[in-house]
């Protein structure tokens, strides 16, 4: 029988009450505006990003794509869409088939895609090399400044003087202010909330003086991390449309792909200076410069919004953003890192909403550059999406679910190629869905029941639950019927058993012998039983195996009063490989919800022995919020904030809001997406520590997944 020791949702509201909706009212507009972000520094980390969610702009000091170079040791200057993608010819005719490797799972071959190394095939080695990186993300153009000295030299990045540049978050603009040789420049930059367009004004006697051009450099689109090359200029083509008095068309052809951009600018000419880079030069008599840089995949007929229009448009929108959904207010906490936990939760509120809010599960580093080819990891979707739904943004998530309609026909192919049912969601793929060789990403399975936690959470907070039942029941069922036909039944111990072959979300685990990863188990009967409850709603009859493998999943192995990453990994706790990476056990009731699987008191201990023993330089952004829910599920909220606010390498967010990792990854996404996440539930449920120090007020959140 399983026993679970817990202290119930309705005694940790009573306890942890300082966390409490308001009656009063927040006032939006100081909470947002207090964390204004003002920078006076050139540093290649402090980059600033406009945005709509399907489109970023990402500027340096002067407000636009000037330095591109000197960005590229930090966070560069991207210009990325949704639809930006790009894939090189492939004559060879590289395919999965050449891909797929036979492991021996319980007496029969089940195929998995593979990442072919140096010493292997050579055929398959280029294969893996040419699906991994296509389709791959990427940029669409340079915009910056050409500004001359008065020697007629063009300036280079030390020559930028007293520079001051702010965000406004409540208007979503950027102003930049800085002075070449004693001669002030005011650069003000926005984005379309409904075009992927970026408007900007420029302002300053060096326009007069003629000294000051706007530059478009349109690159070759590449797989790499900044997404653009400069120095292959016969590799792509840049076509002039139309040209006329204050608007240009261009057309930008790269091997099979093709896109559009449309600039538009109050006054001046428009001059070629090489084969893909052009000057707009302002007239000479005037002090200020207005234009607009509109993309699109396809052919561009309307005239793009002016400055004024764009900057009024992306006023009304970010303030309608931020007067909507949730907030949260830490103003009369006392605690001192409850300042700098309210500025992470703003700006990541900011960041995620320009950079993860389109159709597509966002990448890692979301539209600024590349993290693995500009490809989104379907595990990671769950912290890119689940915190909007939480802040009263379910659109956002809803938007996003539609991707995994789009690729069924390919989830089904790869279950059934390897024997099951259902469908089995691929873990690194773009838009068209294909999964990419790995040699760890296509053996995970974390990813399996999200799709299921996704639309329990919309059913949960939807005001129309029959829409949301009818409309996701496919997705739903798809996943269990994979879930329930890949554990497989131990006669011996009358139980069913994830693995071999598996790599779990704690990734340093061997696939070969990995069994019974703690926090897929759970996830596992979780999910199950979630697609039962489904079933029973629609008034469907349920599936024998799904209850079957609900009620027989194997529990997670417990060894001195501990939970194990796994029942294979004996002195979990001891072995630094078992110490290392995501500390995904915590995640068993936080991240999930309370089961009859999960002992709270021996998660109690091992979330204490995480804190003292875990590699803490090899974890993950998302690891912190995920080890804070786990506390606080369990009521534990002084530790939920230690976790939360943890100084750790990869727990560190920079000046723009930024959850920085490495010099790989100067973003991550995830990490934002699981701090918002983890904020709310706090919230909702009373989890913040019960003493003065934390006297929490929030308004407009949703509920999480019982």
């Amino acid at each position: 029988m399983r026993v679970c020791i817990k202290l119930t949702t309705t005694i940790i509201i009573i306890l942890m009450s300082f966390s409490c909706k308001t009656d009063k009212g927040i006032n939006r507009y100081d909470l947002v505006s207090r964390h204004n972000i003002v920078n006076s520094i050139i540093d290649s980390l402090n980059s600033f990003s406009v945005g709509n969610g399907t489109f970023t702009f990402t500027v340096d000091v002067t407000g636009l794509q000037t330095f591109p170079g000197f960005y590229e040791r930090g966070i560069s200057l991207g210009t990325m869409s949704d639809w930006g993608w790009h894939s090189f010819p492939n004559p060879e005719n590289y395919n999965l088939e050449d891909n797929y490797r036979n492991y021996d799972v319980h007496g029969r071959l089940v195929s998995y895609l593979w990442q072919y190394g140096r010493r292997e095939d050579e055929r398959k080695r280029m294969a893996s090399d040419w699906l991994r990186e296509n389709p791959h993300r990427i940029h669409l153009g340079m915009v910056g400044l050409q500004i001359l000295k008065e020697d007629g030299s063009e300036i280079t990045i030390t020559d930028i003087k007293d520079n001051v540049q702010k965000l406004d978050l409540w208007t979503g603009k950027i102003s930049s202010r800085f002075t070449v040789e004693g001669v002030p420049v005011q650069v003000t930059t926005v984005c379309h909330t409904g075009d992927d367009q970026v408007s900007a004004r420029i302002e300053s006697d060096l326009i007069r003086e003629g000294r000051l051009k706007i530059k478009i450099h349109f690159p070759m689109g590449i797989p790499q991390p900044a997404g653009y090359d400069f120095d292959n200029p016969d590799a792509h083509i840049t076509n002039v449309i139309s040209s006329g008095e204050g608007e240009t068309l261009f057309e930008r052809i790269q091997d099979d792909d093709r896109y559009f951009v449309k600039v538009r600018h109050t006054s001046g000419s428009m001059g070629n200076a090489s084969r893909h880079m052009y000057y707009i030069k302002p007239a000479a008599d005037e002090q200020s410069f207005e234009f607009s840089c509109l993309f699109s995949k396809a052919e561009i007929r309307k005239v793009p919004d002016d400055f004024a229009l764009t900057a009024e448009k992306n006023r009304t929108g970010w303030a309608e953003f931020w007067s909507s959904g949730g907030a949260v207010d830490f103003s009369e906490c006392t605690d001192h890192r409850s300042f700098e936990l309210e500025r992470r939760v703003i700006l990541s509120r900011y960041l995620t909403k320009i950079q993860c809010s389109g159709s597509l599960p966002p990448a890692e580093t979301g539209l600024t550059y590349n993290s693995w080819f500009g490809k989104f990891h379907l595990e990671m979707h769950w912290w890119h999406g689940v915190h909007f739904a939480l802040w009263q943004k379910e659109d956002v998530l809803e938007r996003q679910m539609d991707y995994y309609f789009k690729i069924l026909g390919r989830a089904r192919e790869t279950a059934q190629r390897q024997g099951y049912k259902g469908a089995r969601w691929p873990k690194m793929t773009s838009q068209d869905g294909r999964e990419s060789p790995s040699g760890v990403g296509t053996f995970l399975i974390w990813q399996q029941p999200h799709p299921i936690f996704y639309a329990e959470l919309l059913y949960k907070n939807s005001e129309n639950r029959e829409r949301i039942l009818d409309e996701y029941k496919d997705l739903v069922f798809e996943s269990a019927d994979f879930m329930a036909s890949y554990a497989w039944y131990d006669e011996a111990g009358d139980r069913y058993i994830l693995g071999p072959v598996l790599i779990p979300a704690q990734e340093s685990l061997r696939k070969e012998t990995t069994i019974n990863p703690a926090f897929e188990l759970v996830y596992w009967y979780w999910g199950l039983k979630t697609a039962i409850e489904w079933k029973e709603r629609l008034g469907l009859e349920v599936p024998e195996l799904w209850e079957d493998v609900a009620e027989k999943i194997s529990e997670p192995a417990v060894q001195d009063g501990i939970y194990l990453c796994s029942e294979d990994t004996k002195d979990s706790y001891t072995n630094p490989r078992y110490l290392s990476d995501h500390p995904i056990v915590s995640g068993m009731n936080g991240v999930l919800p309370e089961t009859e699987l999960v002992n709270n008191m021996i998660l109690g201990h091992s979330l204490d022995t995480i804190m003292l023993k875990w590699n803490w330089p090899s974890t993950w952004g998302w690891d912190f919020p995920m080890l804070a829910m786990s506390a606080a599920a369990i009521g534990r909220g002084e530790q939920a904030i230690d976790f939360l606010m943890m100084e750790a390498p990869k727990n560190r967010y920079l000046l723009n809001g930024h959850n920085y990792q490495n010099p790989r990854l100067a973003i991550y996404l995830p990490g934002n997406g699981g701090l918002l996440t983890a904020v709310a539930k706090m919230c909702v449920y009373g989890q913040f520590p019960h003493n003065d120090k934390w006297k929490v007020r929030w308004e407009g959140l949703n509920e999480y997944v019982e």
